[in-house]
């Protein structure tokens, strides 16, 4: 007997499911049935896969061996046959990549409108996403460029600037004696713990730069900005954030005095014709989240350089 992708999609269900009975449903198929050909595959690879027991099954260690290996042949079939579908009615999925940002729910709602269900991978690394775009691994990237740390764009991409220079503010605790003011001091927060992500390109060596020219040095602890989130929320950091960002009732996002962190916003394709395709639904979901934060958005009409697109509503 020689291993079929049928085979691999039924181990994946077992393992899944951890139930013979559940898998057999999932896979549409009779639990007897199943079972003879998951003892097929036992037979064929030279021992067991599953260790059956009362509350169910589980990965022996070859088990997890050979899940390690199927589960992604199973994805990878899996994006091939909806792309050809796609393509076989006439249009093709759009591969997006992105680094976080608020303006992405709109972008990829306003593209359902125009194309066939787009798919998303997320990566802090804004240098990992443009690689993968001039690798033909995506069809078009939305990143940012941390101002005095340059991107290493491959030769070859198109580039469009979404905004030149959009102002990181701060995230900080809505108790925070500073939160009662419009605009925040770095100096206000030389006693806070300041919670950095050093996996996203270029943000660890800007906001030491600046706080180290505000003759600040404190401590720092290095997270991704979901938990930063969290810990800001419970009063034990302050972080940067994006101005797009929506205060919670228990934080609050203010602009820091002098503007002194700053990002540019990019989108890359390896085209001219993909950049247009798809770069007025990101000014119009970008547009749409700027008017959703009023910090950033008194920011804009107090005289911060406006977005290179028409006038907020």
């Amino acid at each position: 007997m020689e291993l079929e992708v049928r085979h691999l999609r039924a181990l994946c269900a077992i393992a899944d499911t951890g139930s013979l009975h559940r898998a057999a449903r999932q896979l549409g198929v009779a639990q007897p049935s199943l079972s003879t050909q998951l003892r097929r595959i036992e037979q064929e690879l030279g021992g067991t896969l599953f260790v059956r027991a009362r509350t169910g099954c589980r990965p022996t260690p070859l088990g997890r061996l050979v899940l390690s290996r199927a589960r992604p042949l199973v994805t990878e079939l899996r994006s091939l046959v909806t792309e050809a579908r796609a393509a076989a009615a006439g249009g093709r999925q759009l591969r997006i990549g992105s680094t976080a940002s608020r303006a992405l729910a709109g972008w990829l709602r306003r593209l359902r409108r125009h194309c066939q269900e787009p798919t998303l991978h997320m990566d802090v690394s804004a240098n990992a996403l443009l690689r993968m775009v001039a690798d033909g691994q995506l069809d078009v990237a939305f990143v940012h460029e941390v101002e005095g740390c340059p991107l290493r764009v491959p030769e070859g991409l198109s580039i469009r600037v979404l905004v030149e220079r959009e102002p990181q503010f701060v995230s900080l605790p809505a108790d925070h004696p500073a939160a009662a003011h419009p605009v925040v001091h770095l100096s206000d927060l030389a006693g806070d713990r300041w919670m950095i992500d050093p996996a996203v390109d270029g943000e660890w060596d800007a906001v030491r730069r600046v706080l180290r020219a505000a003759g600040i040095n404190p401590r720092v602890l290095h997270g991704d900005y979901h938990t930063a989130a969290s810990l800001v929320a419970i009063g034990e950091v302050v972080t940067v954030c994006q101005p797009t960002s929506l205060p919670r009732p228990e934080t609050a996002v203010r602009r820091l005095y002098g503007d002194p962190l700053g990002v540019r916003l990019l989108l890359a394709a390896r085209t001219d014709t993909e950049l247009e395709g798809v770069y007025p639904d990101l000014v119009e979901a970008y547009r749409e989240v700027v008017g959703q934060a009023p910090a950033y958005r008194e920011w804009l009409e107090s005289g911060g350089p406006g977005l290179p697109v028409p006038a907020l509503p």
